[in-house]
C-alpha cells in the first residue's frame, strides 16, 4: 500500500545494518519525462538537481548503511550475443542526457556519498542482483531495491524489500499478483512466455497476460507448461510446440546474472553516518 507516514528505517529491524540498492537510471529517466520542455542545457541541469534530490530523499526515507546506485553501462550487452533483436526498439538516451551522467555520479559521489556503480555488457539489473545475492548469503540484514523495473521485482521471492520511490509504495506479492495474475516467483516465466515490448523479449507471439498466467498457475511454472506442451490445445498450443527455443531464449534475456564482478566490498559500500 502507499507509504502515508514516515518510513520506519528497515535498519532498526536488524542488527543495525541495511542495504540499499538504487536503479539509477530509473529514477533519472523518470526525472527527464518529467520535464516535458525541449532539451537544452538549463533542462538538463533542472534534471540533474532533480534526480540528486530524489537519491537524497531515499537515502533519508530508508536510512541504509550500505547503498550503491547501479547505472547502465550503454552499448551492447550479453543479451545482445543471445539475442542481437534485444532493446533494439528502445527509444535511445538523448545524448545531452548522457553527457550530463559523469557529473551527476560525481555528485552523488560528492554530495551524498553514494558509491555509483556502471559496468560494460551487463545491466544495472545485474550489479543489483548479484549484490543482492552476495549480501543475503552472507549477512541476515534487509536489502531495499529501489526500482520500477517490472524484472527486478521477482527479488522479492528471494527477501528483497522492492519500492517504487515515486509513488512510493511498497512492492507485495499481492501487488505482484494484481499486477502479473501470478505470484512473484513466476514473474519471469510470465514475461518469458508473454514478453516485454519494451525490452524487445519476444516471447510467444499471441500470449497475452492472461494466457501466460492460466498456463503458469495450471502446470506451477515455465518448465512445467513446456513439458505439457502437447495437452495444450489450439493454434497457441501448437505455436508454443513450435516455439520452446524462443520461450526459453526469452526466460535468459529476462533473468540477472547473479556472479558480475563489481569490485566492491562491504566497506566500500557503507553510507557514512
Amino acid at each position: 500500500m502507499p507509504i502515508t507516514a514516515p518510513i520506519t528505517p528497515l535498519n532498526q529491524q536488524s542488527n543495525g545494518q541495511c542495504l540499499l540498492l538504487i536503479d539509477g537510471l530509473n529514477i533519472v529517466r523518470r526525472v527527464y519525462e518529467a520535464h516535458p520542455q525541449p532539451d537544452s542545457r538549463e533542462k538538463i541541469e533542472g534534471v540533474v538537481r532533480s534526480s540528486l534530490g530524489s537519491f537524497k530523499r531515499a537515502l533519508t526515507e530508508i536510512m541504509p548503511t550500505h547503498a550503491l546506485a547501479a547505472f547502465d553501462h550503454g552499448g551492447e550487452t550479453w543479451r545482445h550475443r543471445l539475442y542481437p533483436p534485444y532493446r533494439a526498439n528502445r527509444k535511445p538516451m538523448p545524448q545531452i542526457l548522457r553527457d550530463a551522467l559523469p557529473g551527476l555520479y560525481q555528485l552523488l559521489a560528492d554530495r551524498l556519498g553514494l558509491t555509483v556503480v556502471s559496468i560494460p555488457d551487463v545491466e544495472a539489473e545485474d550489479v543489483i542482483a548479484t549484490c543482492f545475492s552476495r549480501w543475503a548469503s552472507s549477512k541476515p540484514d534487509p536489502v531495499v531495491v529501489l526500482s520500477t523495473d517490472k524484472d527486478l521485482a521477482w527479488l522479492m521471492t528471494k527477501g528483497a524489500h522492492i519500492r517504487d520511490h515515486f509513488t512510493p509504495e511498497w512492492r507485495t506479492a499481492e501487488w505482484a499478483e494484481r499486477k502479473f495474475g501470478v505470484p512473484p516467483d513466476l514473474i519471469h516465466d510470465f514475461l518469458a512466455l508473454m514478453g516485454d515490448d519494451v525490452d524487445g523479449v519476444p516471447g510467444l507471439e499471441g500470449v497475452g497476460k492472461i494466457t501466460a498466467a492460466k498456463w503458469l498457475l495450471a502446470y506451477g511454472n515455465l518448465d512445467g507448461v513446456l513439458e505439457n506442451a502437447d495437452s495444450i490445445t489450439g493454434k497457441v498450443g501448437e505455436r508454443l510446440r513450435q516455439n520452446m527455443d524462443i520461450v526459453r531464449l526469452s526466460r535468459q534475456l529476462v533473468s540477472f546474472k547473479t556472479d558480475v564482478q563489481c569490485g566492491l566490498t562491504w566497506n566500500t559500500l557503507r553510507i557514512a553516518s
